[in-house]
């Protein structure tokens, strides 16, 4: 085949380009493939943890009828603290936690945030084996990429890829976006979500989410940096704090004689339909109709602006929001409220 293809080409300057596309060489790299994949699995799969999760979920007579659920998630402390998805353990009356060995606990919740999709629940057991974060503000696209899961117990499943592509976001369940979201190839099984995706060294580069599957089987990971802020506050203190001004708003696209006439240097905004009564917006005179432009000195072109620069940072404080009303562009003070 690459006699015919070179046929009607220069042929190759020296016999480097041949010997690399040898099939003793393929072997070879397919060998050197297949021993990182085996190594780290090794390495990982006896902190990989199958959860079996019961629900209750209601019946089309709205009657609560016991509902079941199955995901991963991978332990990543000797005193048994279990990352895994929100959407797996989000309203769960009861957790099994079954190990490779075969061992099994109960699990309880210490903390849940859907905005991440991520969740960390505890487990007691004695010689627990552990898996630790590494650092995905380093990643590559083209990187090696392993995901491990336990879908069914006692046996682990494994699929192997490459980092896709990064800084991807996601919508999560309350309709927050994830932000710093890795995408790749290496399949997700059922049951795989909360199983973590690693790299050649073993080290996590992300949390396993979701999957897209009319779209070629497009997998995701909340990334390693992301999860470890979140999950250290759900340890810490059982949730992540974030801020409201108790609005409901949608982007817009403003008119093009507001950009000139007011030198606003963002084309979209955010018009607030309704204002929640007693909540933050209404008690600093926030109207609906009025179109947020900035927050603090910050274009803010969207729902989803918002929502990030909301942090816990802005709880309490009186913030500067820029307004347009009437034409005219208005600054209101709103001290945002703790979501909850």
């Amino acid at each position: 085949m690459f006699q015919a293809i070179y046929a009607e080409g220069p042929a190759p300057e020296n016999e480097a380009l041949q010997n690399h596309v040898s099939p003793t060489n393929d072997l070879v790299l397919l060998d050197n493939y297949s021993q990182t994949v085996v190594a780290v699995t090794k390495q990982v799969s006896n902190a990989v943890v199958h959860l079996k999760v019961q629900k209750k979920q209601a019946n089309r007579r709205q009657q609560q009828q016991p509902g079941g659920g199955t995901g991963s998630g991978f332990i990543i402390s000797t005193d048994g603290y279990v990352v895994t998805n929100s959407h797996v353990v989000n309203g769960a009356e009861q957790i099994e936690g079954v190990l490779q060995d075969g061992r099994s606990f109960q699990a309880q919740v210490v903390g849940d945030d859907p905005a991440t999709d991520l969740a960390v629940v505890k487990i007691e057991g004695d010689n627990l084996a552990t898996v630790g974060f590494g650092e995905s503000k380093s990643l590559q696209v083209g990187q090696i990429a392993i995901a491990i899961g336990n879908p069914f117990g006692f046996q682990y499943s494994v699929t192997a890829g490459v980092v896709s592509a990064l800084g991807r976001t996601l919508r999560s369940q309350s309709g927050r976006l994830i932000d710093d979201v890795i995408q790749t190839d290496a399949a997700l099984n059922p049951g795989n979500s909360g199983g973590p995706l690693v790299d050649s060294r073993g080290r996590v580069i992300g949390v396993n989410t979701a999957v897209i599957l009319p779209a070629q089987g497009l997998c995701f990971a909340v990334a390693a940096d992301l999860a470890k802020f979140v999950v250290g506050k759900l340890i810490l203190e059982g949730r992540v704090r974030r801020g409201y001004i108790g609005i409901a708003a949608q982007t817009v696209q403003l008119p093009a004689k507001w950009l000139t006439t007011l030198q606003l240097n963002s084309k979209g905004g955010i018009q607030i339909q309704n204002v929640e009564q007693n909540g933050p917006a209404a008690t600093a005179g926030l109207l609906a109709g009025d179109v947020i432009v900035q927050l603090e000195g910050r274009p803010m072109d969207s729902i989803d602006a918002l929502h990030k620069a909301l942090d816990e940072t802005t709880i309490g404080r009186p913030l500067s929001f820029w307004v347009l009303r009437d034409g005219n562009l208005k600054q209101v003070a709103v001290a945002p409220g703790e979501l909850k």
